[in-house]
């Protein structure tokens, strides 16, 4: 049989392996002349009956198929056929057979012919074959470890890989530089994964690293590795097979999927340029660059839109640089102007409207930047730069869709903010246009006042504060809030706020007013929701307070729809206190009552009316804002200024959702000499009697003079009225102040009317005399029935040459 092997080219392994297979062997002729064992057990005849016949009479002779003796070959390259042979009980078996010569005799050579099951052999050349495939035509590379994990074979796939093949005896961790495992749920090293798999027989699949081959040794590649353990017929382990694909280019195109996905949710979450600048640079680093740097056109930062084709370098201004966790993060950078020379990146792109990508030549070192205009709708907002220094690979054409679709979204939320600053400027114009420039100096109170705008992201509230001088030196306090943010709130607020004023000069008693504003809102709010395209939702649910103060009496009535309760302080003590005042509904809801309360105020006391911005909604307990406001309270005497101040500071900061409003209101009371009242008969002979004391009082002021006279004038006919169109008790008072007062209260409830006489008329001038020689007139109704007022201005002394 020594023959056999020494065929060139011989291939008998597998089912036709000599050892294995039947075997016969033919003399030139193509006669049997040798019959094993195997061929009597695969095809039935026993040696006697297969000699000397010819193997042909063994093959089925059908379409299709050839007789082995006319096709078997001379050469000395073994060859297999598949046939079919008849078995001995007839029924046919599919072989495959080889055949290679044995010696020369005769006229032709004898061969050796092996039979085997074709399907047996076919499975297994097939298996020869995949395993050909994955040692030198594989795209995996293969790697075998034994059980010391130490590498003992590779395939060709490998080796183009790492460029290498000296990898016997290395370690799974030893393969590559700076390898790291990126999948999660994974030890830290290769090695103790392997070390897993060879103890447990679990196979590990898809398993992500990272390293840098030796035939790249300054870049990152990215394998996705399955692990397997391999084992003897027993099961006994004898190693752990690796197979590595590099995925690099399909790991980097998900991480920059990853990242354009993070982008989108995490760019753009407030309408702050800075803060969305700020952003864009934490999606970013490290991943796409080491550093961002964020400049906006000037014009951009002050809400307005650049002209197109008018954005240079030499306008833009910085508003972020470097990356998260520098000095510059945890809050908007510090805003400085940035000249770009006219040949960089950043101007060559603004100029060009597109990207500019700069980057060192071979062996010049690092540093790699990549300029990208911030534009919508064809206008530059302004220029994004992407550096790496540090990062092992520059910026190529790959990045540029990357670093496109980045600054996209970013100028997309940048512009929004942009719009938004326009409108929030416009906003906050208006709002401060429609809050009181300067409160009204009065005798019966100090005060002092403080507006604190929600930040850029929640827009202009509508929270107002007033102080309405009204008729006896009486003293209208109001704070109020509607609900919402915007042009539409502050637009609101600035209908109510006149609304109030209008209803304050009526005299009416604070929860008349509230009942008089809150059919006004909703009456409007009706209005308005017939033609929804203008429904303002703004005008409902606004709370109020109004109180009115009577520096005569100290006297204070209050009333609140909805609105916080006041902090009241004692001046003598320092207590801090609230009224007990009924909450009442907020304005709009209609058709709910409103009641009023009325307390007596020492002189020095302090009142503290705000809203409700000042003590919730800015990250802590409203208790603990209260308690902290009521603190400075406390402090009373101190000027009502610095009050406002310290409240304001104590605060927390960062931004707010909601604007707010504080009033300080420090009561006096007129000394008791500016102040004369009599009570007089009703009675037509009280009339002189009241000129005589008025002219009286007036004199005893040092007020003669045409003050004197028009006085006299005055009560005269307002106390001739009374009498006249009244009954019951007359009460003549007399108030000096800026102005001189003078009011006649009687039970009636008929408020007297100014008309022109004519000339045939006996009376009806009364009154329009009073308009003409006095400064304003009115009346305002009392529970037990009305005062008629009038005030005249005090001349100024003259000033001394």
């Amino acid at each position: 049989m020594s023959a056999v092997y020494a065929a060139e080219g011989a291939d008998f392994r597998g089912p036709l392996d000599v050892t294995k297979a039947a075997t016969a062997v033919l003399d030139p002729d193509d006669m049997v002349v040798g019959w094993g064992p195997a061929a009597h057990a695969l095809l039935g005849y026993p040696p006697q009956e297969a000699l000397g016949r010819p193997i042909g009479s063994f093959v089925v002779d059908r379409p299709g198929h050839y007789r082995l003796a006319a096709r078997l070959p001379g050469a000395a390259q073994a060859r297999r056929q598949v046939l079919h042979m008849r078995h001995r009980d007839g029924h046919i078996v599919r072989v495959a057979t080889a055949t290679l010569p044995l010696s020369h005799t005769g006229t032709g050579p004898a061969r050796l012919l092996a039979v085997a099951d074709a399907d047996e052999t076919e499975r297994w050349e097939a298996l020869q074959s995949m395993l050909r495939g994955l040692v030198t035509q594989s795209p995996v590379g293969l790697a075998i470890y034994d059980s010391d994990l130490r590498v003992v074979w590779t395939n060709h796939a490998l080796y183009r890989e790492m460029g290498t093949t000296q990898y016997a005896g290395l370690g799974p961790d030893e393969m590559v530089s700076h390898g790291e495992i990126l999948s999660e749920g994974y030890p830290p090293t290769l090695e103790q994964t392997m070390r897993k798999v060879l103890a447990t027989g679990e196979p590990v699949i898809d398993l992500h690293y990272r390293g840098r081959p030796p035939v790249d040794p300054h870049h990152d590649h990215v394998w996705s590795c399955s692990y397997y353990r391999l084992q003897d017929a027993d099961g006994a382990p004898l190693g752990v097979c690796e197979e590595t694909v590099d995925i690099t280019d399909r790991y980097l195109a998900q991480q920059r999927l990853d990242l354009l996905v993070r982008a989108g949710g995490r760019v753009g979450t407030s309408l702050d340029m800075a803060r969305t600048a700020r952003e864009l640079s934490a999606v970013t680093v490290p991943q796409f660059a080491d550093s961002v740097t964020v400049d906006l056109i000037d014009a951009v930062l002050e809400g307005d839109q650049p002209t197109p084709g008018t954005a240079t370098a030499r306008r833009v201004v910085r508003v972020w640089a470097g990356p998260p966790g520098s000095a510059a993060d945890g809050g908007p950078a510090r805003r400085r102007p940035v000249d770009y020379p006219a040949d960089s990146p950043q101007a060559r792109c603004l100029a060009g409207g597109r990207p500019v990508l700069e980057s060192p030549a071979p062996g010049e070192g690092s540093g790699s930047r990549l300029a990208v205009p911030l534009r919508t709708d064809g206008t530059s907002l302004g220029v994004v730069t992407f550096c790496r220094d540090s990062h092992p690979d520059p910026f190529g054409a790959e990045d540029l869709p990357v670093a496109d679709e980045l600054v996209a979204r970013a100028a997309v939320c940048i512009d929004n903010a942009r719009r938004y600053t326009r409108e929030h400027a416009a906003a906050l114009t208006l709002q401060r246009s429609l809050l009181p420039r300067h409160l009204p100096r009065l005798t019966g109170v100090d005060v002092a006042h403080r507006y604190l705008p929600a930040d850029s992201g929640a827009g202009v509230g509508g929270d107002w504060y007033d102080v309405i001088a009204l008729s006896g030196t009486r003293v209208g306090l109001v704070v109020g809030d509607v609900v919402g943010h915007g042009v539409r709130a502050a637009a609101t607020m600035g209908r109510i706020r006149t609304s109030v004023r209008a209803l304050a000069r009526l005299d009416l008693a604070p929860d008349e007013l509230l009942t008089r504003l809150d059919e006004l809102i909703t009456q409007d709010a009706h209005e308005q929701a017939a033609v929804p395209a203008e429904t303002d939702d703004a005008a409902l649910g606004v709370t109020c307070l109004y109180a009115v103060y009577d520096p005569v009496t100290g006297r204070c009535s209050m009333a609140r729809a909805g609105h916080p309760l006041p902090s009241v302080v004692d001046p003598v003590t320092g207590t801090v206190t609230h009224p007990d005042l009924p909450a009442g509904p907020p304005l709009g809801l209609g058709g709910l009552p409103f009641e009023s309360a009325e307390f007596t105020l020492p002189e020095g006391s302090l009142i503290a009316l705000f809203t409700d911005g000042l003590v919730q909604g800015r990250g802590r307990d409203r208790d603990a804002e209260l308690d902290a406001l009521h603190a400075v309270l406390a402090e009373h005497r101190r000027p009502l200024d610095d009050l406002c101040d310290r409240i304001v500071a104590t605060l927390p900061p960062g931004p707010v959702d909601d604007d707010a409003a504080l009033l300080l209101v420090r009561t006096r009371t007129l000394d008791r000499h500016e102040v004369a009242a009599w009570d007089l008969a009703d009675d037509p002979e009280a009339v002189g009697r009241a000129r005589a004391l008025a002219t009286g009082q007036v004199g005893a002021w040092g007020l003669n003079g045409d003050l004197a006279f028009t006085t006299e004038l005055v009560v005269s006919e307002l106390v001739t009225n009374a009498i006249r169109y009244a009954s019951g008790p007359i009460q003549l008072r007399l108030i000096r102040d800026r102005t001189l007062i003078c009011e006649v209260s009687d039970t009636g409830h008929t408020s007297p009317h100014l008309r022109r006489a004519s000339s045939e008329d006996e009376g009806g001038r009364g009154l329009f005399l009073i308009a003409q020689m006095t400064q304003q007139w009115g009346t305002r109704y009392t529970p037990t029935g009305k005062t008629i007022w009038a005030e005249q201005p005090i001349p100024r002394e003259p000033i001394p040459p």
